[in-house]
């Protein structure tokens, strides 16, 4: 299924100043996962970091890329497609050499699978040899290749300690959101690979045809040649004649011969191509159903929000109401005691009096 993680560990999270292109600006207030992805379909490796619901990390390794460790926990590396520098501090010197042994295999693996896309592209767009039935043309598939840029790293060091880690609460909701989010953009990218495949497929299916009819040709004329070196070899008088017409002829089939192996070996890879394709057809079944689910979720989500607004807004009005009578209440009082200090002072009055 698309992008799987293939290594993670946790650290600080830094990108260079965009200004100063010389201090560090933390971008994570804590220790955060930062993972190795492989995208099986574009057979690229990415470096991805989540802070929450928002990536801080989406790094496509290349192979000009270089990570440089510039202290014995941090280390940083540039990437020129998103113009900045990300540097990752961890809390010891293991972890941080582990993560630069991966760098640099993953970043091996990207080289590898960029220059065999390169042999690929050059091998489908050499024109197939000419034949006796007729020319023919392997169809052109290159496979995806992500360009590179010139990539280069600051002479920059570490000014920021590792930081204790907050204590942060995620509502639900937003968090179902964002999964939300992330799997609509893996099923766009299902589906436009599987619409460039499905057109393919298309082509190679009538390609496959035409080749059958034309192997099946090469099969007659393969027999009618059979049979022509037979017929030469009873009739003809002429020895060395046939000797050399019988040589051609064989030569022929060879080439004919050849020419069918490779056919053979292309229709295979056809076969192999439509597999895949299935594959890739259930994988973006499997996402509309989980797309389905968190949809579902975020509506039960919604539906709870609601009521906690609504039970909120009660408690708030019966509030209000409690405070008006209570201000009700004390008003009265307040003049309950007014009358009751004037009714002393008129007793006392009379008492003064008499």
């Amino acid at each position: 299924m698309g992008e799987q993680p293939i290594f993670s560990t946790r650290a600080h999270v830094f990108q260079i100043d965009p200004n100063t292109k010389k201090n560090w600006v933390p971008t994570s207030k804590h220790a955060v996962t930062v993972s190795y992805f492989y995208d099986s379909t574009r057979n690229v490796y990415r470096i991805i970091s989540l802070d929450g619901s928002k990536a801080i990390i989406n790094s496509t390794i290349t192979p000009n890329m270089t990570f440089t460790k510039t202290s014995q926990k941090f280390g940083q590396w540039a990437d020129s497609r998103a113009n900045t520098v990300y540097g990752l501090g961890f809390s010891s010197e293991h972890h941080l050499s582990k993560f630069a042994e991966k760098f640099q295999e993953f970043k091996e693996a990207a080289r590898l699978a960029k220059e065999k896309s390169q042999e690929k592209m050059e091998l489908t767009s050499t024109p197939s040899q000419e034949s006796a039935g007729g020319d023919l043309q392997s169809p052109l598939t290159p496979e995806s290749i992500n360009g590179t840029d010139d990539e280069r790293t600051p002479d920059v060091t570490q000014n920021s300690e590792p930081r204790t880690e907050p204590t942060q609460n995620a509502l639900p909701f937003s968090h179902s959101s964002a999964i939300s989010k992330h799997w609509e953009a893996e099923l766009a990218t299902l589906k436009g690979n599987n619409a460039k495949l499905t057109a393919a497929l298309l082509e190679s299916t009538a390609n496959v045809k035409q080749w059958k009819q034309q192997l099946a040709a090469y099969q007659e004329e393969a027999e009618r040649l059979h049979k022509r070196v037979t017929e030469l070899e009873c009739v003809s008088s002429q020895a060395n004649a046939v000797h050399t017409h019988k040589t051609e002829l064989n030569q022929t089939i060879q080439e004919l011969e050849e020419t069918l192996k490779v056919k053979e070996e292309e229709i295979e890879r056809l076969k192999q191509e439509i597999d895949n394709a299935r594959e890739l057809q259930e994988q973006r079944d499997s996402l509309t159903q989980k797309l389905q689910e968190v949809e579902i979720r975020n509506k039960d989500l919604e539906g709870q929000l609601t009521d906690l607004e609504q039970r909120l807004e009660k408690s708030q009005n019966e509030q209000e109401a409690f405070r008006n009578n209570l201000k009700t209440l004390l008003e009265i009082l307040d003049g309950k005691i007014f009358e009751l200090t004037e009714l002393r002072d008129n007793l006392a009055k009379l008492l003064e009096c008499s």
